[in-house]
C-alpha cells in the first residue's frame, strides 16, 4: 500500500489520504473497504491516532504525543472520505464508539483516559521504547529539575549532585504587593524561621537588659531599641546565606536560574526569567518544592494597606503601633517580637489561638503575651482597611465585624500585619498540563509515602503536600532521602511522626508528638496519663518575675506502658529542650525511663524527670 506516515512535532497539518491498493484480479485502482483499510493503518505505522479534527480530547492525546517528540500517523475520521464507514469499522475492530483510539505498535492503548494513564504511569514510554525509540528524545537535559529554591529543594540538589546527577534548580520569587522580594533560599532564610528567631533574640536581649539591674547591673540611661539598625544586622547575615547558597550549588555543579518554573509538557518545562525570557528544559524527573505565601483577607484595602511577613523582616521604618490579624503562631511570634522591642502591640483573633496545637499551651501564652502587654481582640476579623495619613509609617483605620453578631469596631494603627494561614504555590505551574492532581480548594499535592505524586516522574516535598507538616527540617530530610532513594539505591522513606517543633513566642512552646486532644481522641480519655507542673526559672528569681508561667506536661499512653506520645514544654529555651527529647520519643520513651533519668541541676529540663502531679488527680 501506498502509506504516508505524518511525522508531527509542532504542527496540525490536514489529515492525509486514506491509503489505497489495487483489488485483486482488477487492472485499476480502488478504495479498500473500511475495515481493511484501517487495519492497514494500524498495521502500516508504530503510532497511530484515530481522531476528529473538532474533538478537545483528541487534541490533548496529540499534544502528548508533540511533547514526546513522538511521530504518528492522524486520521480525522470526520474529514475522511466514507467517515461513517470507517466509524463503523472502528467499533468492529477495537469495540470503541468514539474517538481519540490510539495504537502503538499494533495495540490499542485506548482512548483519552487510558492512554493518559499509560503515560502517567510509564507504560506507554516504555512501549515506544521497545526496538527502538521512533522519534523518542535519546536523552534529557538534565537527570533533575526543582522547581523551588528553598530549604528542601536546595538539600534534594546538593544530595542528587553527590550522585554525578545533572541537576536544574529553578527559583523565583514573585514581589509581595508592597514590592518585597529576596534572593535564594525560600522563605525559611529569608522570611521566616531565621530572621524571626533573630528579631525574637533582640526582644529577649530587651527582657535582659531590665533583669541586669537585678543582677548588680548599673544602666543609667533608658534603654532603646533601633529598628533599622536591627533590619540592616538582620538582612546582612541572610544576604550572606543567599550568597553562601549559591556558591555551594556552584561547587556541587547544580545550574541555577533565577527563574519562573510551568510545566508546558510530559517531562517539559518553561523557565521564565524576570525580564520574561523564555527557556524551554527537559529532564527524566522533576521535584516540586515552592512553599507556601501569605494569604490575603480579600478586603478592602488588604493587599494596598496590610503588609505580611514577607515584608515585615525587612521593613525600612519602625512599624510603631501594630495591629496584628491572625492567630498563627506565626502572628503570635511576630506579635511577641514586636512588643519585645517596645511596641504597641494588638492582636486580633477569629476563633482559637494556636489551632493545631495543644490548646492548653496555647491558651497559656495567650495569657502571658497578655500580662506583658499585648492587647488581644477575641472573635473580630477586620471588613476594611482605609488610610488616614500617608507615611512611613502611616496611619490607618481598621473597621472590624464580630464573628458572633453584627458588631463592629473601628481602631487606628501604624500598621497592620496579616498572619492569617499560607497557601500552597501550586496553582501557577501548569500542573494540569501533565495530570498532577492537587486538593482543589487547598492547592495541596498528595504524594505516596515516598513522595511521588500521581505522575510517576514528578516529586513533591515541603509545605505543599497535603496531610504534611510545614517545617523547615521536614522539607530538608525528605528531600535529602529522596535523592537518596532515586539515586543512591537507599529505601528509606521520610518518617513524618513525632516531629519536634517550637513556637519562638516570648514565653517559647516547643513540643513533639501529640497534644492532649489528639492523644484523647486517638486512644481514649481513659487511656491517658497526663503529667504536668509549673516551674520557675532559676535565672527569673532575682528578678522576681513570671513564676508559675513556666510549664512541663507529657501525655502517656497508660495500655502501652505509660509510653510517651506527647511533649510539651513552655519556658525559655525550650526549642533546646525539645529536640533532646524528640530522639528519646524516637527511641519509645516511657514515663519509668524519665523517672530513671537523673537530672541536671539548676536547669529548666530536669522538671520532667521529677514529674508526679498528673491532671486526672486534680491536684497541684
Amino acid at each position: 500500500p501506498s502509506l504516508l506516515p505524518l511525522l508531527l512535532a509542532k504542527v496540525h497539518p490536514p489529515s492525509p489520504p486514506l491509503p489505497e491498493r489495487p483489488a485483486t484480479g482488477s487492472t485499476s485502482a480502488r478504495v479498500l473497504d473500511p475495515r481493511a483499510r484501517l487495519r492497514a493503518c494500524i498495521d502500516s505505522h508504530p503510532v497511530v491516532i484515530l481522531s476528529k479534527s473538532t474533538c478537545e480530547r483528541c487534541a490533548e492525546v496529540k499534544k502528548l504525543f508533540k511533547s514526546m517528540c513522538v511521530p504518528y500517523f492522524l486520521l480525522e475520521l470526520d474529514q475522511a472520505e466514507d467517515a461513517r464507514g470507517l466509524e463503523r469499522a472502528l467499533s468492529e475492530l477495537t469495540s470503541e464508539t468514539d474517538v481519540p483510539v490510539v495504537f502503538v505498535k499494533r495495540r490499542k492503548i485506548g482512548g483519552h483516559g487510558p492512554t493518559l494513564k499509560a503515560y502517567q504511569e510509564g507504560r506507554l514510554q516504555k512501549l515506544l521504547e521497545m526496538n527502538g525509540s521512533e522519534g523518542l528524545p535519546e536523552s534529557y537535559d538534565y537527570d533533575l529539575i526543582i522547581v523551588g529554591g528553598g530549604s528542601g529543594g536546595l538539600a534534594a540538589a546538593k544530595e542528587a549532585a553527590k550522585y554525578d546527577k545533572k541537576i536544574l534548580v529553578l527559583d523565583f520569587v514573585t514581589p509581595t504587593p508592597h514590592g518585597t522580594r529576596w534572593g535564594l533560599g525560600g522563605t525559611c532564610v529569608n522570611v521566616g524561621c531565621i530572621p524571626k528567631k533573630l528579631m525574637h533574640q533582640a526582644a529577649l536581649l530587651g527582657q535582659a537588659v531590665q533583669d541586669s539591674r537585678n543582677y548588680g547591673w548599673k544602666i543609667e540611661e533608658t534603654v532603646k531599641h533601633d529598628w533599622d539598625k536591627m533590619t540592616e544586622a538582620v538582612q546582612n547575615y541572610i544576604g550572606s546565606l543567599n550568597w553562601g547558597y549559591r556558591v555551594a550549588l556552584r561547587e556541587r555543579k547544580v545550574t541555577y536560574e533565577n527563574a519562573y518554573g510551568q510545566f508546558v509538557g510530559p517531562h517539559r518545562i518553561k523557565a521564565t526569567n524576570n525580564k520574561g525570557k523564555e527557556k524551554i528544559y527537559t529532564a527524566e524527573k522533576f521535584l516540586i518544592a515552592t512553599g507556601e505565601r501569605p494569604r490575603y483577607l480579600g478586603i478592602p484595602g488588604d493587599k494596598e494597606f496590610c503588609i505580611s511577613s514577607d515584608d515585615l523582616f525587612s521593613l525600612p521604618y519602625c512599624p510603631g503601633k501594630t495591629l496584628v490579624v491572625g492567630a498563627s503562631y506565626v502572628a503570635l511570634e511576630c506579635a511577641g517580637f514586636l512588643a519585645g522591642i517596645g511596641l504597641d502591640v494588638t492582636v486580633m483573633v477569629r476563633s482559637i489561638l494556636l489551632r493545631g496545637f495543644d490548646q492548653d499551651m496555647a491558651n497559656k501564652i495567650g495569657e502571658h503575651m497578655e500580662e506583658h502587654g499585648v492587647k488581644f481582640i477575641k472573635q473580630f476579623i477586620p471588613i476594611k482597611v482605609e488610610q488616614i495619613e500617608a507615611g512611613t509609617p502611616g496611619r490607618l483605620r481598621v473597621v472590624a465585624q464580630s464573628t458572633s453578631g453584627g458588631e463592629t469596631i473601628e481602631g487606628e494603627y501604624n500598621t497592620v500585619l496579616l498572619a492569617i494561614g499560607r497557601d500552597a504555590c501550586t496553582r501557577k505551574l501548569g500542573l494540569e498540563t501533565v495530570g498532577v492532581k492537587i486538593n482543589d480548594k487547598t492547592g495541596k499535592i498528595p504524594v505516596t509515602d515516598e513522595e511521588q505524586t500521581n505522575v510517576p516522574y514528578i516529586y513533591a516535598i515541603g509545605d505543599i503536600l497535603e496531610g504534611k507538616l510545614e517545617l523547615t527540617p521536614v522539607a530538608i530530610q525528605a528531600g535529602r532521602l529522596l535523592a537518596q532513594r532515586l539515586y543512591a539505591g537507599s529505601n528509606i522513606k521520610c518518617d513524618y511522626e513525632n516531629v519536634p517543633t517550637t513556637v519562638f513566642t516570648p514565653l517559647e512552646y516547643g513540643a513533639c508528638g501529640l497534644s492532649e486532644e489528639k492523644a484523647v481522641e486517638k486512644f481514649g480519655e481513659e487511656n491517658i496519663e497526663v503529667y504536668h507542673s509549673y516551674f520557675w526559672p532559676l535565672e527569673w528569681t532575682i528578678p522576681s518575675r513570671d513564676n508559675n508561667k513556666c510549664y512541663a506536661k507529657i501525655i502517656c499512653n497508660i495500655k502501652d506502658n505509660e509510653r510517651v506520645v506527647g511533649f510539651h514544654v513552655l519556658g525559655p529555651n525550650a526549642g533546646e529542650v525539645t529536640q533532646g527529647f524528640a530522639a528519646a520519643l524516637k527511641c519509645g520513651l516511657t514515663k519509668m525511663q524519665l523517672d530513671s533519668t537523673i537530672g541536671i541541676h539548676p536547669v529548666c529540663a530536669e522538671v520532667f524527670t521529677t514529674l508526679s502531679v498528673t491532671k486526672r488527680s486534680g491536684g497541684s
